[in-house]
């Protein structure tokens, strides 16, 4: 899927399929974690079962108002333990799609919002 809002500055996904995420200029093709300044490639998530609060120290580190996980080509949810965490923090969090999340965090990041994106390819 080609994504085309247009890019103001910072990281940007220009299209995602599964597999395969082109962020700037760089293909990514395992689970990364993009803020609007930094593309971070060494995540390595458990199963997405088994996801903790731990898990996004460095999405947690931006101190972002909104954490999206994309969870591949289907929408599935982590523990509630999870987003209760993260809520509790003070941080939204939502859960979808990594083709959806790839959008969002676009429209998010244009808007100057502090997010953060934990991508599983």
């Amino acid at each position: 899927m080609q994504l085309d809002l247009e890019k103001n500055s910072g990281i940007f996904i220009r299209s995602f399929s599964p597999g395969e995420l082109l962020v700037n200029d760089e293909v990514i093709t395992g689970p990364v974690i993009l803020t609007p300044e930094a593309i971070i490639v060494d995540w390595r998530p458990p199963s997405i079962d088994e996801l903790s609060i731990t898990d996004f120290g460095a999405a947690l580190a931006i101190e972002p108002e909104l954490i999206l996980l994309g969870t591949g080509e289907r929408q599935t949810f982590p523990p509630m333990t999870l987003a209760t965490a993260i809520m509790r923090a003070g941080i939204g969090f939502e859960t979808m799609g990594t083709a959806a999340a790839c959008r969002t965090f676009n429209v998010l990041t244009s808007e100057g919002r502090r997010v953060a994106a934990a991508l599983i390819v």
